[in-house]
């Protein structure tokens, strides 16, 4: 019988057979089971791939695995470290150094405020509300037309064409109202007396007309 069996058995298979047995064999629903889904396989291709990176770059970095973690927590520092230097820039950018906030007073109410704030010592103010006193005045003689938008340097600047005499002077002025007032710098006795004249200067000097040079 066993003799029989075995000579059932084909000795050679041919090609096609051997593709068709084994096209059977794999439709079998236990190896699809078996296999790992999508999911699993995406997985693990991007597990390799990382583990690929971060082997080739600790090789690279000094201390290795240790080393490449310093250096992204260095990294991250240095990001938001940025990040809030631009944001403070930027707001500093958005203000565009106003010469006036709040309510507009007229002048003389800003030139006493200056002399009261140096009488105390603070220069700081003193020159803020000097430079004020300036550009004011040049509004109230319709030098330079009222609005509360304006910067430091375009008042330097409108005002310098129309009294070129005190144009130097005018953007030293508005320099020195941004770098205290924006810029956190210390203001000085001799800075504010500057200022002074520069305010005395502009109170005397007649305006030309656009186009005409002096």
């Amino acid at each position: 019988m066993v003799i029989s069996f075995l000579a059932d058995v084909p000795v050679e298979i041919g090609r096609d057979d051997a593709r068709r047995a084994a096209a059977a064999e794999l439709t079998d629903p236990g190896y699809r089971a078996a296999e790992p889904s999508l999911v699993s396989k995406g997985l693990r291709w991007i597990g390799e791939r990382l583990s690929e990176l971060l082997a080739a770059v600790s090789s690279s970095v000094p201390g290795g695995i240790f080393g490449l973690v310093v250096l992204v927590v260095v990294v991250i520092v240095l990001v938001v470290v940025i990040r809030l230097k631009a944001g403070k820039l930027g707001r500093a950018a958005r203000q565009e150094s106003l010469v006036f906030e709040g309510r507009v007073r007229s002048a003389d109410e800003y030139r006493k405020s200056a002399e009261a704030a140096a009488a105390r010592g603070d220069f700081d103010e003193a020159v803020r509300e000097r430079f004020r006193a300036v550009v004011r005045a040049l509004e109230q003689r319709a030098l330079l037309d009222a609005r509360s938008g304006r910067t430091a340097d375009e008042a330097a600047a409108d005002a310098g064409r129309l009294l070129p005499g005190c144009a130097d002077e005018l953007r030293h002025g508005a320099a020195a109202f941004d770098d205290v007032h924006y810029g956190g710098r210390t203001a000085s006795a001799e800075g504010y007396q500057r200022l002074v004249d520069l305010d005395a200067r502009c109170r005397a000097e007649r305006p030309v007309a656009l186009g005409v040079s002096r």
